[in-house]
């Protein structure tokens, strides 16, 4: 596959209260307000994206940038897109934007990855 500037990959998810049962487990307590999705599973989304969908299999995260612009509701459709806006081959490396959003258009979360992609040679 290769790969092209604007060049995006999307996911959509819906997040109930079982989630974040498990996600208050795992994490060690409530690390929200009620009836609010936390940051890291917003963070998951792209992980997903980046690891599975673009660029995929061989991308290892270098850095990750994201600014919450309004609380998560839960049990609504949450939209997260990364969209490439750089690509270095001769570095291996791919620069993305990385939005959340609910389907009425509210950006909840908004910022950057930068990515290793490590055929990138051969992908790019």
């Amino acid at each position: 596959m290769s790969f092209e500037t604007g060049q995006s990959a999307e996911t959509t998810r819906i997040f109930g209260a079982d989630d974040i049962a498990v996600f208050d487990a795992l994490s060690g307590g409530p690390a929200v307000a009620p009836g609010t999705v936390p940051g890291p599973l917003i963070g998951a989304l792209f992980s997903y994206l980046l690891g599975v969908e673009l660029p995929g299999p061989g991308t290892n995260y270098l850095k990750q940038d994201m600014r919450f612009l309004a609380p998560a509701p839960l049990g609504v459709p949450l939209t997260a897109r990364v969209t490439i806006t750089r690509l270095r081959s001769e570095k291996h490396l791919v620069d993305l934007e990385t939005v959340c959003e609910t389907a009425d258009g509210t950006r909840l979360c908004e910022g950057r990855a930068l990515v290793y992609v490590e055929d990138a040679v051969k992908r790019l």
